[in-house]
């Protein structure tokens, strides 16, 4: 099995069978660093289905999934870029251009929205606790694939004009934007914690 260094992020043609030495070497990529081609669409359906497949207490799904690719990709930054310099009526119209190309630099991206059901047994923690694990699920499953992934949120994911425009009820949260795409280059990996940092003992 090859081995790849920690410091060096596995491209497209790279997938890595190994399940151990993938989320030793696993790290966000920026989007503006991706590029197509995308997922095929057998491979979006094993990311969401590996995204759904997390502790689930009470399997009560308190998550889904928005698929933002293609034109739909556009018209979320058309959102976005409308609540924005409405609620900046002064912005330069650089900073608009801006927010309409949010999700233009991956060609996909993957909103999980995160809502509670009423539980006797399960509180909102955990329920939220799994939609981050869905997130998480859904970039190591993209990253198994050969991708880039990175787990976003940004102003809009937690702005109810934006969220509604989107489809997201009431009653929902952005947990983030997961932005997936090609990696045209290695890429460094960032300093991580030392173990003796945090880990302690009971």
């Amino acid at each position: 099995m090859q081995i790849f260094p920690m410091q060096i992020f596995p491209m497209k043609e790279t997938a890595l069978p190994d399940a151990i030495e993938l989320l030793k070497i696993r790290r966000s990529v920026k989007p503006r660093e991706m590029s197509g081609p995308g997922p095929s669409p057998a491979e979006l359906e094993t990311i969401l289905t590996i995204g759904a497949r997390v502790p689930d207490h009470g399997k009560l799904t308190p998550w889904r999934f928005i698929v933002f690719e293609g034109d739909a990709r556009a018209r979320a930054g058309d959102v976005i870029a409308k609540v924005f310099a409405r609620k900046n009526p002064g912005a330069p119209a650089a900073d608009i251009e801006t927010e309409k190309r949010r999700f233009m630099e991956a060609p996909l991206v993957i909103g999980v929205v995160s809502f509670v059901k009423p539980h006797p047994k399960v509180p909102p923690w955990e329920q939220e606790l799994s939609a981050g694990a869905s997130a998480m699920n859904i970039v190591t499953a993209a990253t198994a694939l050969g991708y880039g992934a990175n787990w976003l949120t940004g102003w809009f994911a937690f702005d109810r004009d934006v969220l509604a425009e989107l489809g997201l009820r009431a009653d929902e949260k952005l947990a983030g934007f997961i932005h997936i795409g090609t990696t045209p280059k290695a890429s460094e990996d960032r300093p991580r914690p030392a173990l003796a940092d945090i880990v302690t003992r009971f």
